[in-house]
């Protein structure tokens, strides 16, 4: 064991110094912190990516649970009628924090000769703050200021911006609704004044979402004491699927039920999908990386070669051979991957700062709210995907070892040593 012992610590420290350069020769030096700048640049990519995807998740699922429910309950037809009822039997559900009914329907405010198509959404101020956190995104103002009778309403800022118009402004809605008259069915049209603005950094809601007050909705739409459904808070937003089809289940007559994930399912499937590409593209960069380790070991190797003759006479073992030259790619994917993950930790940490600078340098929007539904680029670092990436990383540097170690240790002494001097 001993002896054992004895041999991996000269095979490790032969290994450690073929790694440092040579006043005579700086070759093998240089080569090598080329790989490990490789592997490094790599693996800080991946790092820094990965941890773009998940923020940017992050962030965008942040913003969309402020603004919708995290699951609706609605009626067959369009409509409850014995919404209270439901209202008082689903309350003391398991997972149930807040529950607040609301009527939804699509229309078009216009004003002057500005108008947009919006998503209109009733609903009961003092119960809606319990099951969203827009309130946290209104400009100055509150839901208080939606009040029954008063036919008032909140708009997004890019809508308000749109459109033109600000808080005491009006504007007229239309539905599609026809109302009967002499002339026709014409559709449905009132006057609303804009009691506030809100801002919840998502596109989508800021040009399309309009608040209004429960009871000017039901007149609106004449659904007399009729809603469109509740709206649940669960304590758990990732279980909001399972149980609100619970919740449905465990009533009587026939519902549609929706939850957060439904409704941006596709947006959430498309940044997984994004990731794991991203991930599979950025990890072969690594492997180009960690595969230049086999040219930096075979010319190690073939510049070795009298070296590894004199070792061999002396009585070193093919094994212990193979152990030098598995060292020094080792060495290499350790020290590569160290620095990539470190590089990477930096880069996640000062992303934002990074990005403004690249914006401002070459006069360029790189992130778009327009597009990318935020303002600026959030990153996220996740211990699972660090753990994986340098896991590869160093699995990708140990398996480039094996060829160039064996190589060396099949060499032959005497012909290594034939055309020496």
């Amino acid at each position: 064991m001993n002896e054992r012992a004895r041999a991996g610590r000269w095979a490790w420290w032969i290994g450690l110094r073929y790694l440092r350069a040579k006043r005579d020769n700086r070759f093998v030096g240089f080569i090598s912190g080329i790989s490990m700048a490789g592997i490094a640049l790599g693996v800080a990519t991946l790092v820094a990516v990965l941890s773009v995807m998940n923020g940017f998740e992050r962030d965008v699922r942040r913003r969309i649970l402020d603004v919708v429910s995290h699951a609706t309950l609605e009626g067959e037809s369009g409509r409850l009628d014995d919404w209270r009822e439901l209202e008082r039997q689903t309350r003391s559900r398991p997972g149930v924090v807040a529950v607040a009914p609301f009527v939804e329907g699509r229309g078009m405010l216009v004003a002057g000769a500005r108008s947009g198509a919006v998503e209109l959404r009733a609903v009961d101020p003092a119960a809606e703050v319990a099951v969203s956190e827009l309130h946290r995104h209104l400009d100055g103002t509150a839901y208080q200021a939606l009040a029954a009778g008063a036919w008032r309403m909140i708009i997004g800022r890019g809508l308000a911006e749109r459109l033109g118009v600000g808080i005491g402004d009006t504007v007229q809605a239309v539905i599609a609704q026809g109302s009967v008259t002499p002339a026709g069915v014409a559709p449905r049209t009132r006057r609303f004044t804009v009691a506030g603005i809100f801002d919840a950094g998502m596109y989508e809601y800021d040009q399309g979402l309009v608040l209004l007050h429960i009871d000017d909705a039901r007149r609106l739409y004449r659904l007399a004491g009729s809603v469109t459904g509740l709206r649940y808070r669960f304590a758990d937003a990732a279980e909001a699927p399972r149980r609100i089809r619970e919740l449905a289940e465990g009533l009587t007559g026939s519902y549609y039920i929706s939850d957060w994930t439904r409704r941006h399912g596709n947006f959430f499937r498309s940044i997984q999908v994004t990731k794991s590409i991203m991930f599979i593209v950025l990890s072969l960069v690594v492997a180009v990386a960690a595969f230049n380790i086999v040219a930096t070991l075979v010319m190690v190797v073939q510049e070795k070669r009298a070296d590894i003759a004199i070792l061999r006479t002396l009585g070193g073992s093919p094994r212990e051979i193979l152990g030098i030259f598995a060292t020094q790619g080792t060495v290499i994917g350790v020290v590569g991957t160290a620095l990539g993950v470190g590089l990477g930790l930096l880069l996640a940490a000062n992303l934002t700062a990074v990005v403004r600078g690249l914006e401002r340098l070459l006069n360029v929007t790189l992130v778009d709210p327009k597009v990318y539904f935020i303002s600026e680029l959030p990153a996220e670092v996740q211990a699972a995907d660090l753990v994986t990436v340098a896991g590869i990383a160093l699995a990708l540097a140990m398996l480039a070892t094996i060829y160039p170690a064996l190589r060396a240790a099949a060499t032959r002494p005497a012909e290594a040593l034939r055309h020496e001097v």
